[in-house]
C-alpha cells in the first residue's frame, strides 16, 4: 500500500511512523513546510528512543517527505504536483494538529479543522480513493463528565470544556460531512489523554502532562513561590476545583499507536468506523494531585467550588481553565467496538504516579559499579 501522513513528528506521530515502517515498506510523510528538518529529527527520536540500527539506516529510502502547507489552496504545491500527490496513495493518516489547551477557538481552527479540510480535499481529488484514517480525541465527547461516551456519539449538547475540544469536534464532523458526500469509508480514532514513561530529551516532543508541569511551575514563579528548599508545613496549599473520586483515562502512546495500525487491518464499513483507543484503567485524580506535589512545591487539595478567598497562585493556576475541569471527570469511553476488533488487551501498562513521573523527569544515571574490597567515597 501507498501511504501518507501528516504529523509525523508529534508527539503521536512519531510512534505511529515507526508502527507504519513495521508493516510497510515505505511511506510518504507530508510535514508542514516550514518545520524545518523532518527527516533528521525523526532519526533522532529513533535513536533516543533505541530503534534498531537498521531501521535508522533505512530511513532515507524508506521514508519520503513532502512539505506542504495545510492552509493554503493545494496545499501550497504546484497543481500538477497537487495531482500526482492525489493520485499516489492508497490510505492517508491524518495525525498533525495542534493540542494546545489554552489556545484561542479561531488558531485551533486554522489547524484542526482547516487542516483536516485539506487532508478530505486531498483525499477526494485523485482517482485512487485512499481510505483516510483521522486522528481525534476521545475529548470530543466535550464537557459532558459523567456517564458513559460511546464511539459512535458524537454531539455538541453538553458544549466543551475548553476551545481544543471544540475543534477536534468541528474537525471530527467534517469527515462524516465528506465521508457522506462522497460515499466512501473513513476510520476515526479517539485517543484519550496519551502519555508516556519515557524520560524528557531536547530531541523529544512535547507531550501533554509536560504542559502541565510547566504550567505549575509558570505559575509558582509568577507569584513568587517556586522555592524548592521549603520545609512541608511551609509549602503553599492549592486549592482545586474537583471531585475526590474522579479519575481520567491516560493512554501510554506506545500503546495507542500500535492499537491504531492494528486497527487498519479492519475491513472498513462503508461508512466511518469510530474507534475509542483507551486504557482498560482509569487514573484517579487523586494520582494527579498526587503527581503535582511530586513535581513542585506545594500542596493541593480538592474543593466543590472555587474559594472566594482565591490566593495569588490559585488565582494564577485559574489563568488555565483549559486544564484544570478534568480534575471534575467521572465519565468512561466505552471500547466495545475495539475489543471486538482487536479482543481483551493482552497487556496493560500500568498508568500511575510513578509511570507519569518517568515521562517528566530526566532519568538519573546509574551509580558506577565498586569494584570488591573498595569503598565509594
Amino acid at each position: 500500500m501507498n501511504i501518507a501522513l501528516t504529523g509525523a513528528t508529534g508527539f503521536l506521530g512519531l510512534r505511529l511512523l515507526r508502527c507504519l515502517l513495521e508493516r510497510h515498506g515505505s511511506l510518504t510523510l507530508l510535514t508542514h513546510g516550514a518545520s524545518g528538518d523532518a527527516l533528521g529529527r525523526i532519526r533522532r527520536f529513533f535513536e533516543v528512543t533505541g530503534a534498531p540500527e537498521r531501521l535508522i539506516s533505512e530511513l532515507p529510502t524508506r521514508v519520503r517527505v513532502v512539505p506542504t502547507e495545510l492552509s493554503r489552496p493545494h496545499m501550497g504545491l504546484p497543481p500538477e504536483r497537487y495531482g500526482e500527490l492525489a493520485d499516489a496513495f492508497d490510505a492517508i493518516w491524518h495525525s498533525a494538529g495542534s493540542i494546545n489547551l489554552e489556545g484561542d477557538l479561531a488558531s485551533l481552527r486554522r489547524v484542526n479543522v482547516e487542516g483536516t479540510r485539506a487532508v478530505l480535499e486531498l483525499a477526494a481529488a485523485g482517482s485512487r480513493r485512499p481510505l483516510i484514517y483521522h486522528v481525534s480525541t476521545a475529548f470530543v465527547a466535550g464537557a459532558r463528565r459523567e456517564g458513559v461516551v460511546y464511539e459512535d456519539e458524537l454531539d455538541d449538547t453538553h458544549g466543551f470544556e475548553n476551545a481544543y475540544e471544540r475543534s477536534k469536534y468541528e474537525a471530527e464532523t467534517l469527515v462524516h460531512a465528506w465521508s457522506r458526500t462522497h460515499r466512501r469509508p473513513a476510520v476515526v480514532l479517539r485517543p484519550s489523554i496519551l502519555v508516556t514513561d519515557v524520560p524528557p530529551h531536547p530531541e523529544l516532543p512535547r507531550h501533554p502532562m509536560q504542559v502541565m508541569d510547566q504550567l505549575v511551575w509558570d505559575a509558582l514563579r509568577a507569584t513568587g513561590l517556586a522555592d524548592a528548599r521549603r520545609a512541608r508545613p511551609d509549602l503553599p496549599v492549592v486549592r482545586l476545583v474537583g471531585r475526590r473520586y474522579g479519575h481520567l483515562n491516560m493512554m501510554p502512546v506506545e500503546d495507542a499507536a500500535r492499537v491504531m495500525v492494528r486497527l487498519a487491518d479492519r475491513e472498513p464499513s462503508g461508512r466511518v468506523d469510530t474507534y475509542h483507543v483507551v486504557h482498560e484503567h482509569d487514573v484517579p485524580v487523586a494520582a494527579v494531585t498526587e503527581l503535582m506535589e511530586q513535581l513542585a512545591p506545594l500542596r493541593t487539595r480538592l474543593v466543590e467550588k472555587r474559594p472566594d478567598d482565591v490566593s495569588a497562585l490559585e488565582a494564577s493556576m485559574d489563568f488555565y481553565p483549559g486544564i484544570t475541569p478534568y480534575l471534575s471527570h467521572l465519565r468512561r469511553y466505552d471500547d466495545t467496538r475495539v475489543r471486538t476488533a482487536l479482543g481483551a488487551p493482552r497487556s496493560v501498562t500500568r498508568v500511575d504516579v510513578d509511570y507519569l513521573l518517568s515521562g517528566l523527569r530526566p532519568r538519573r544515571p546509574a551509580h558506577p559499579a565498586v569494584a570488591p574490597g573498595r569503598a565509594r567515597h
